[in-house]
């Protein structure tokens, strides 16, 4: 008996010919309760209706098999898992770096893609860098923080509270907007631009 010896373990339920068993507990087409049948029966049926017969609870005493058309479930899998994936929403981190003696200009500049980041629905983390004689005066960074997370509470909060991490300091922003909710958003200001350009162009 040849065993097989690291090849991957099969996913795909068993099917048709494929099921080893005396008999299955059998749901039909629509998901009606049939019964327990013998595995002879559930074939003899499954080739009636012009179906597969499909494994679905293997592990059940005894296992659980449905009658569908297994090339078309595979399909609507597929397409159900890669919607799934194109809708989530992966949080990402963003990262800001300040000077604690940062001239109003480059604030505004730092605080405007802060902005960005959390409309967007990312979550920002802002980094104070100390050099030389600054690292004596954490209080400065401390503050800087304070006004930054002041400046933009309505778009979001403080996560993670500032903390000295030996040279810097370190605060976490998170969005208030789900990364969800501003990818929704983005899609339909992007498809109120278009229409309004096509309204824009058939005018013309």
């Amino acid at each position: 008996m040849r065993r097989n010896r690291g090849g991957p373990i099969s996913a795909e339920p068993r099917i048709n010919d494929r099921i080893r068993v005396p008999e299955v507990r059998l749901v039909g087409p629509s998901g009606e309760q049939v019964g327990i049948v013998p595995l002879a029966k559930a074939l003899e049926l499954a080739q009636e209706y012009d179906l597969d017969l499909v494994e679905v609870a293997a592990t059940a005493r005894p296992p659980v098999c449905k009658l569908m058309d297994y090339g078309k479930f595979k399909y609507e899998s597929a397409m159900k898992a890669r919607e799934a994936r194109k809708n989530q929403a992966h949080t990402v981190i963003k990262e800001m770096k300040l000077r604690p003696k940062i001239d109003p200009h480059d604030y505004d500049t730092k605080k405007g893609h802060v902005v960005r980041f959390l409309k967007q629905g990312d979550k920002v983390k802002i980094t104070i860098m100390f050099r030389g004689r600054e690292q004596s005066r954490p209080e400065l960074g401390f503050r800087l923080l304070q006004r930054l997370a002041e400046d933009v509470q309505e778009l979001g909060f403080v996560e993670s509270n500032p903390k000295q991490d030996g040279r810097n300091m370190i605060m976490v922003l998170g969005p208030h907007k789900k990364k969800t909710e501003a990818m929704a958003e983005a899609r339909q200001a992007q498809a109120a631009r278009k229409a309004e350009r096509q309204q824009g162009e058939s005018r013309g």
